[in-house]
């Protein structure tokens, strides 16, 4: 028998506006599954018990009373430990905000509170959004649900565990280099950064905020598109924020691929790419192609440059962000310090992680004096020159088609005494934030090991629909994929 939990959120918008189940007795069942399930997993650093079924209850008067239209009212969300929630927690994974409790929330979260969702709890990360595994972290690694001896990919790994464990209907993740796309690929869920400026960042946590951006984790394509219904508005309190009139994000859905053509960046295909994700991704493209689409090797020269590139920006800004944890204002205070110069010195020290405090000093070092010229504004020139190549590319083609990352996912701790290895397998996703362009990861097939591969749709800006009807196609050819087989797992 199919669990309540194991339903799409559409799915499970349908039976509660039937009144078939209701929205606290689903909730009890996420709770109830969270406390079971995430000591093994470790997706949720705070849960909010007491808050989720008050606005359960909420919700339920909104659904019985036939005043709420939304597909979320009444479903079970995570958010990610970045993103502001007023009145609970909000840590970015680190000693320095551990006991931080925001007087606000994000827009992007008020907005789907405001539609009656459910907030579980805030979810594990990388330490504010500085890694690719979740195990930068002070609450201990987030763990696969696939094999909990693998990495859930990072640094959005709680939110993309957390939707593969079927413990959230769907989460909010945030993107600055493929901390969406990456964790969806490893933990077999949809994942979807979208255009820069599409979904608001007030209240997001700055890690690098020309490149940051918020998207939705969840269980298929459709659910994604009812999400992204949802987030996407205009906002005055971001001044990157951009209008959204092109209709629902569902209209377009089931329009199918005939006629679509489909570039294969050569650089995206080469030695690096494990040959178990290469056959999986080559498979779904045959099969668009058996629908109608048109594939076609293409070349994106500049996209070698996209690493070094990405880090040197990211870390730059993420120097200038950072440097508001002073333990002066809020966030954490160096009780051993004796003077101004030690509250700086020590607060910072002890507040900050390893792989935090490597970025603050890379970028530091690239915006100092004399070298500003020679590493800060060579990486905005790159930048532009991958911007320029992908331009050039959607001259020719609808989309650009590949891998997310070069393997699946990798055992915990296989990466983390070398993060030179952990930052150059950002290559096929760091441009894509480069150039603002937005980027959805199907899951596509299994490796031999039986862990997810997930293949990645490129887009030009604001193209959100043309990337989703793509990803619906690519889900009906290829079906879907299920973790926890083994139900002692979750």
């Amino acid at each position: 028998m199919m669990k309540l939990r194991e339903l799409t959120l559409k799915e499970t918008h349908d039976l509660l506006k039937a009144g078939e189940i209701g929205v606290v007795e689903l909730t009890r069942e996420y709770l109830d599954a969270i406390h079971e399930n995430n000591p093994s997993i470790n997706c949720y650093v705070t849960l909010c018990e007491n808050e989720a079924l008050n606005q359960a209850e909420e919700a339920q008067k909104r659904l019985s009373s036939g005043e709420e239209n939304s597909a979320l009212c009444g479903i079970p969300m995570g958010i990610k430990d970045n993103m502001c929630t007023y009145g609970v927690r909000t840590t970015c994974a680190s000693k320095m905000l551990e006991n931080f409790i925001p007087p606000y929330s994000s827009t992007a979260v008020d907005r789907l509170l405001k539609k009656g969702a459910v907030m579980l709890g805030k979810l594990n990360m990388d330490e504010f959004a500085m890694g690719s595994s979740t195990e930068n972290t002070i609450f201990g690694p987030t763990r696969n649900p696939w094999n909990t001896e693998y990495v859930a990919g990072g640094s959005s790994g709680g939110s993309a565990a957390a939707v593969a464990a079927n413990l959230a209907g769907f989460t909010l993740g945030s993107d600055t280099g493929g901390s969406i796309r990456q964790p969806a690929a490893f933990c077999g869920v949809v994942g979807l950064k979208p255009t820069y400026g599409l979904v608001s960042r007030y209240g997001l946590v700055a890690f690098a905020s020309s490149l940051d951006q918020i998207g939705p984790l969840t269980k298929d394509v459709t659910d994604c598109a009812l999400v992204m219904d949802e987030v996407v508005a205009h906002d005055p309190m971001d001044s990157t924020s951009v209008a959204w009139e092109n209709g629902s994000f569902t209209e377009d859905l089931e329009k199918g691929v005939k006629g679509l053509s489909l570039g294969l960046p050569a650089e995206f295909f080469d030695s690096a790419l494990d040959d178990g994700v290469r056959k999986a991704i080559l498979k779904t493209i045959k099969l668009l192609e058996e629908q109608g689409a048109s594939a076609q090797e293409t070349a994106l020269p500049g996209i070698k440059h996209a690493v070094p590139a990405y880090y040197l920006i990211s870390s730059s800004e993420a120097s200038a962000n950072l440097a508001r944890y002073d333990g002066i204002r809020y966030g954490h205070r160096s009780k051993a310090a004796k003077n101004i110069d030690e509250v700086y010195r020590s607060s910072r020290g002890e507040g900050f992680g390893r792989e935090v405090k490597r970025r603050i000093l890379l970028g530091t070092y690239a915006l100092s004096s004399g070298y500003h010229d020679e590493l800060y504004n060579k990486a905005l020139k790159v930048r532009r020159i991958i911007a320029n190549e992908f331009a050039r590319a959607f001259e020719q083609f609808d989309v650009i088609i590949g891998p997310a990352y070069p393997t699946t996912a990798f055992k915990l701790g296989e990466k983390l005494e070398d993060p030179l290895k952990m930052y150059l397998s950002d290559i096929y996703t760091a441009g894509v934030n480069l150039a603002g362009l937005p980027g959805l990861v199907v899951p596509c097939g299994l490796d031999d090991k039986n862990m997810p591969i997930g293949i990645q749709l490129i887009g030009k800006p604001f193209s959100e629909k043309l990337l989703l009807r793509i990803g619906y196609a690519i889900e009906k050819a290829v079906g879907s994929f299920k973790a926890l087989k083994n139900e002692g797992r979750a």
